[in-house]
């Protein structure tokens, strides 16, 4: 059921290794497409609605969340791989499930968990994304988790981008040793595309940079200025729009013609030589790596360093910091069905899982029921 007109090295759900658990299904939609599906019906996904990408939930409903990401994420990387004739559903399915293990408050909650949990195996928000669909969701019968094909697991670990560093040392069972699916791999930059740019938007919105601050980045200053060529007597906040569509679609055609020339730089014939070769094909060429560097670089320090961005971030550490040891201290203030769990996962690992699953609003909520004495508990 699968369309006709796949390359011969894209990803085949026919050709999957396979589920964990044998299941009876329902209907007969193809693997990679029940695993999409899947993933956008589980809690986790629902939670991303109220986690932080740059800007916490109720510093104003333009900003995007984790899921407004993860959306624009699987808009970018489905046309990529439509192009590239690969796996659709496959890529989406990855693109919705790459950020279902983010903690609240971003990476600030990420950095934090990971030094609280450093004697108890650390943490990583893509190997927790695999906790969650290999254990913490409860839906199906007869299994934990969302019981994914394998190749969509694998995609999840082996994400990787410039603030992602995932170890799949612990997770042998996918193979660390070889390259993942091109669907997979191009999950990494889709995921860099559109952050970099809906960041650009939302920094605009909320006043935190300026139109002028990104003149001289060349990337910018380029499109900038094809599109007033293009539509000479556009007001500036519709040129902002459109500049930042057109940044989107110049980042996809560089990564999809230097993609497909690597796949032919290098005799791509099938899944296999993929996964043998010795470095990742999707790719920017050089010089849009290079422009594209510079967006970043500005955004990191401008940006993701700007005063009243570290000043959430400076709170959001606290919260996460004095929920984890008072629960540590306290146990039992945990709902019981996190209790139960100890035994199995330990106490730390069950306290990291129920802090890394809140959204930013519980998290906050939790704090005033734990630490405001006129919180109704």
């Amino acid at each position: 059921m699968e369309r006709k007109a796949l390359a011969p090295y894209a990803a085949l759900s026919k050709e999957s290794l396979g589920r964990r658990f044998d299941e009876p299904f329902k209907d007969s939609r193809p693997a990679f497409e029940r695993d999409r599906d899947r993933i956008i019906h589980c809690a986790a996904f629902r939670r991303l609605e109220y986690k932080t990408q740059v800007f916490v939930n109720h510093e104003g409903d333009y900003y995007r969340t984790r899921l407004t990401h993860s959306l624009e994420v699987a808009q970018i990387a489905r046309g990529i791989a439509r192009r590239l004739s690969l796996n659709e559903d496959l890529t989406e399915a990855l693109a919705l499930a790459h950020d279902l293990g983010h903690t609240p408050f971003g990476h600030t909650g990420e950095d934090v968990l990971n030094r609280l949990m450093a004697e108890f195996g650390g943490f990583e928000h893509n190997r927790q994304s695999l906790r969650v669909v290999e254990e913490l969701e409860e839906r199906y019968p007869g299994f934990n988790g969302l019981n994914l094909s394998w190749e969509t697991r694998e995609g999840i670990i082996k994400h990787s981008s410039e603030f992602d560093h995932p170890d799949a040392s612990d997770a042998a069972e996918y193979r660390p040793e070889i390259q993942p699916t091109l669907e997979a791999q191009l999950i990494d930059l889709a995921d860099e595309i559109a952050y970099n740019n809906h960041d650009i938007d939302d920094g605009l919105k909320a006043g935190h940079i300026r139109q002028e601050d990104l003149v001289g980045l060349d990337l910018w200053d380029e499109t900038s200025r094809l599109v007033s060529e293009k539509f000479p007597l556009l007001d500036q906040e519709r040129h902002i729009y459109q500049t930042i569509s057109h940044l989107i679609g110049a980042l996809i055609e560089d990564l999809v013609v230097t993609t497909a020339s690597n796949i032919t730089l290098h005799g791509i014939t099938d899944l296999e030589s993929v996964r043998r070769h010795s470095s990742r094909l999707v790719a920017f060429s050089p010089e849009m790596k290079r422009k594209n560097g510079q967006l970043k670089s500005f955004l990191f320090h401008r940006l993701y360093h700007h005063y009243k961005v570290e000043r959430m971030r400076v709170k959001a550490e606290r919260f996460i910091t004095l929920l984890f040891e008072t629960y540590i201290s306290s146990p039992f203030l945990l709902p019981f069905n996190y209790q139960n769990k100890f035994e199995k996962a330990g106490r730390e690992r069950v306290i990291c899982d129920h802090i890394a699953g809140m959204t930013d609003r519980y998290a906050l909520d939790e704090y005033k029921r734990l630490f405001e004495p006129y919180e109704r508990v």
